[in-house]
């Protein structure tokens, strides 16, 4: 039975201490509730070390938004995969749509960052989705088959079941638009199809893909009901602790 998770991008929000305070909060709240799905908060670089510290239960993973592509040397302002691991991290997001768009980056970088963060032993959080045009056009599927074809799919098999995929529908993100239920199972089937192709029917059944558009409590149990959905990468919702514990217990 494939793993369930939700987890949080708290993107580039809060200084230090708010953030502490909010991961304790959800420490505070998930070790006395433990959620029946993994929870992830995934943290600007700042919170890292501090956060790792206050959760304590392991209840509530600690991930980090983006990684460099190498893993040390004159890099300056970068953040190697090597060095969010000393933090305390367990994972790292890969290829956000917000990481394509505003800082150009392309498949083979985005490979190669997975590499370097399976190398450190880090879990991967490979996201992956269409803009608006590209759906209106049709060409959504041939996208996100590029994406992963280029991005994970050159992982031997031992490797690639140490990703996650998250499917973004880019259209949908901080716009007030939704994929409906339907649109997001059609696509998260096709996507394990095309693992199934490439890696087999066990990998595929066992590959955990999140669905990363605008969701919140009011629909979040309704996309989560729909059978290869497997929870969420939530962005804005999980800034609040309402929110967000709402959003993990609609699994």
């Amino acid at each position: 039975m494939r793993k369930k998770i939700v987890a949080g991008n708290w993107k580039m929000n809060m200084g230090l201490q708010e953030g502490l305070d909010f991961a304790g909060t959800l420490e505070e709240y998930f070790s006395s509730k433990p959620a029946a799905c993994g929870v992830v908060i995934c943290t600007p670089f700042i919170h890292l070390a501090g956060a790792a510290a206050v959760l304590k239960s392991g209840q509530v993973a600690l991930g980090a938004q983006n990684c460099a592509s190498e893993q040390s040397g004159a890099f300056t302002g970068e953040v190697s995969p090597g060095m969010i691991k000393s933090t305390g991290a367990t994972c790292v997001i890969i290829g956000h749509s917000e990481r394509r768009t505003y800082y150009h980056e392309d498949d083979q970088l985005l490979n190669k960052k997975t590499r370097l963060a399976l190398e450190s032993e880090l879990d991967v959080i490979f996201c992956c989705g269409e803009v608006k045009e590209e759906r209106e056009s049709g060409i959504h599927f041939d996208v996100v088959k590029t994406q992963l074809e280029k991005g994970v799919f050159n992982l031997g098999s031992d490797d690639f079941k140490k990703i996650v995929i998250a499917y973004e529908p880019v259209w949908a993100i901080g716009t007030g638009l939704t994929a409906t239920p339907e649109q997001a199972q059609e696509m998260h089937h096709f996507i394990r199809g095309l693992v199934e192709n490439k890696y087999g029917t066990e990998i595929a059944e066992n590959l955990t893909i999140l669905y990363g558009g605008s969701c919140k409590p009011s629909n979040a149990k309704e996309i989560f009901s729909k059978p290869d959905v497997d929870g969420g990468l939530i962005g804005g919702a999980s800034l609040k602790k309402e929110d967000f514990c709402a959003i993990v217990e609609a699994i």
